[in-house]
């Protein structure tokens, strides 16, 4: 009984040290890659559980790399699934390279693994850029507005044709590079009409024009065409700023206007200020003719008689200014009753 429970007892232990060995060492990786034609070395995926990278990834990233004729080796993988970040983001990273390259073979475009994996590493999607070199892609602009010589706004949107330039995706500009520089394109071509029928009758001259720039140096991107899908009038800008500069001249003759009566209200109450004065004046030398005629008849200068004719002549002068302002009186009367 001894022996056959440690008989038991050695089966078990045999069976579990099995279980911990095949869960270790992926042998069903190993038979599989050697029957898919892809010779791994068996400590080479023990090696990779002890790095952290996963076997299963590696074996069928390089299966389907062989398979398409593709000369990628697992040290490359692994490289480059480290250099993602080793995690579960990285294994998308590994299959996107691998698929991006076996596109660009099929489609005979020059794509080597060190590029592929720096488009994956600068943060482009190096599969969809395959994509666009094979089938370019349409990029839609937002509405442009822009304002003709004759003062008339022009809205358009533009529909601009790119392919992917492979060797320009690292360090290249992106999209909203390619929208910004056609939309600068669109305002110029627009602004430089004389008239905004000449763009209504030629919206093909605006896609010649913004095409002949060369716009798309310095990006990722090769313009293959930029067509102009919509042309809007819009509102007069011209006859807008026109009434606004109008009005605001307005404005300042009415404020200078206003300068002006205020100058002359205070200038004329400064002129009946001085009237007063010199009123005053009169009135204060009419006060010294009394006295002055008292000292000359003190002193013999002035006779009796002589002052009589004087007063005579006052009264008579007195009574031809209230003639005259009667008949003046009259003469105003009869206009207003006429």
């Amino acid at each position: 009984m001894p022996v056959q429970a440690g008989a038991v007892i050695f089966v078990v232990l045999i069976f579990i040290g099995l279980i911990i060995f095949l869960s270790f060492v992926p042998l069903g990786l190993w038979f599989t890659a050697l029957f898919s034609g892809v010779h791994i070395g068996l400590f080479n995926l023990v090696g990779m559980r002890l790095r952290r990278v996963p076997p299963r990834l590696i074996v069928r990233q390089i299966i389907t790399a062989r398979k398409a004729g593709l000369k990628i080796t697992t040290n490359d993988l692994e490289t480059h699934y480290l250099a993602a970040g080793g995690n579960r983001a990285a294994e998308d990273h590994v299959t996107q390279v691998v698929n991006a390259m076996i596109s660009a073979d099929k489609a005979g475009i020059s794509l080597d693994f060190k590029n592929a994996t720096a488009i994956d590493l600068a943060g482009r999607d190096v599969f969809e850029a395959v994509q666009m070199s094979v089938k370019p892609k349409i990029i839609t602009t937002p509405k442009i507005a822009a304002v003709a010589k004759d003062g008339i706004q022009l809205t358009a949107i533009a529909r601009v044709t790119v392919r992917a330039k492979i060797e320009r995706l690292v360090g290249g500009a992106g999209e909203d590079t390619i929208i910004a520089r056609v939309g600068e394109g669109i305002v110029t071509t627009i602004g430089s009409a004389e008239s905004h029928k000449n763009v209504l009758e030629n919206p093909d001259s605006i896609s010649k024009t913004v095409l002949s720039k060369g716009l798309d140096n310095g990006t990722a991107f090769e313009i293959l065409s930029i067509d102009i899908a919509d042309v809007d009038v819009g509102d007069n800008i011209g006859a807008k700023l026109q009434a606004a500069q109008a009005e605001a001249d307005k404005k300042i003759a009415q404020a200078k206007a206003e300068s002006r009566r205020a100058m002359a209200v205070a200038q004329e109450q400064e002129m009946k200020a001085q009237a007063q004065a010199m009123r005053a004046k009169v009135i204060a030398a009419e006060a010294e003719v009394p006295q002055a005629l008292a000292h000359a008849l003190r002193e013999g200068k002035l006779g009796v008689m002589d002052y009589y004719h004087m007063k005579n002549v006052l009264a008579d002068t007195e009574m031809r200014q209230a003639i005259s302002d009667s008949g003046k009186a009259d003469v105003q009367q009869r206009e207003q009753l006429r």
